[in-house]
């Protein structure tokens, strides 16, 4: 396997390498264990499958390297790291920041393993760049709560998978990635609005989608100098270059949670609002691909969900 260093600046770029996993062997048999480890339906382990390879499928005819880590386990960490239900939502377990990669915190304990499992082959690929040390002490931090505006601006939403005491801890390290400022938002603590990209999300180079609450929400500003001040969203997303397109309707997973695989083209759940994203006039010459991931999507989370970007040019 050829790795290319890591390297993201933005959620728009050109998408050229990305982690994924396959799903679980195990199937969700059932409404009641489906709510008891917080997902929204039971989920049948072929039809999930099936729905993985389509998803690797795109992005390996959009000229992406995909990267299943699940091959990459030793045997006994492989027998229980299938076993994992929320396995392939890798996008909260680390993050990269330009050309550093720093490692989650789950923010809930079933999901603790999966953290060490991918972290320790990320030490190993990329053993420069990736030092899990960073997160001593850190408490909860997923990344599904982190948004890379661009190569200035990272915008963080405290929730209940991020506390602010973690992030404040991490926040000198994104600094020394590059960034020079950093937006903290804290969203309502509900089961769809888990995460920041349960709530908003790049769509383009200058366009941010939303739920249209986000904007009555103050968002608490960071520099590397330490300032502190307050912007309400609109204000802030503005100031770094965005246009907000605020959504009064939407279905959270399908309509928000999308992957830019470059600036021409987004990737979509087929259960998404395409007319509606496009009714954007900076969103309505893009090329949207339409995939079936619904079976996954009944674990709560979307495609961007499964996707952790390595390198974006």
């Amino acid at each position: 396997m050829r790795l290319e260093q890591p390297n993201c600046w933005s959620e728009h770029g050109a998408l050229q390498t990305v982690l994924v996993c396959s799903p679980s062997v195990q199937s969700i048999p059932s409404l009641q264990v489906a709510e008891n480890v917080q997902w929204n339906a039971p989920v049948q382990q072929d039809v999930a499958m099936e729905n993985h390879h389509s998803l690797i499928s795109v992005l390996k005819q959009e000229g992406v390297q995909v990267i299943d880590y699940a091959l990459y386990l030793d045997l006994v960490t492989r027998q229980l790291n299938e076993q994992l239900i929320n396995r392939f939502f890798v996008r909260d377990l680390a993050c990269v920041f330009g050309n550093t990669i720093l490692p989650g915190i789950a923010g809930t304990f079933m999901r603790r393993a999966e953290y060490d499992h991918v972290h320790k082959l990320l030490g190993n690929w990329f053993p420069e760049t990736f030092t899990k040390d960073v997160t001593e002490g850190v408490k909860a931090l997923e990344y599904g709560d982190v948004l890379i505006l661009n190569a200035n601006a990272v915008f963080i939403n405290i929730g209940m998978r991020t506390s602010l005491e973690s992030v404040e801890q991490m926040m000198g390290h994104i600094f020394q990635a590059g960034f020079t400022e950093i937006g903290l938002i804290s969203l309502p603590r509900r089961a769809d609005t888990l995460h920041l990209d349960m709530n908003c999300n790049v769509a383009a180079e200058d366009v941010v989608i939303a739920k249209s609450y986000m904007y009555y929400l103050p968002v608490q500003v960071v520099n590397k100098e330490g300032i502190k001040g307050y912007d309400m969203t609109e204000k802030f997303l503005h100031r770094h270059g965005f246009d907000i397109y605020w959504l009064d309707k939407y279905e959270t997973i399908p309509d928000i949670n999308f992957l830019n695989i470059n600036p021409d083209t987004l990737l979509i759940s087929k259960q998404a609002h395409k007319q509606m994203l496009k009714s954007h006039p900076k969103l309505k010459n893009k090329r949207f691909i339409e995939i079936d991931v619904s079976e996954l999507e009944k674990a709560g989370g979307g495609i961007r969900c499964m996707t952790l970007p390595l390198v974006r040019k």
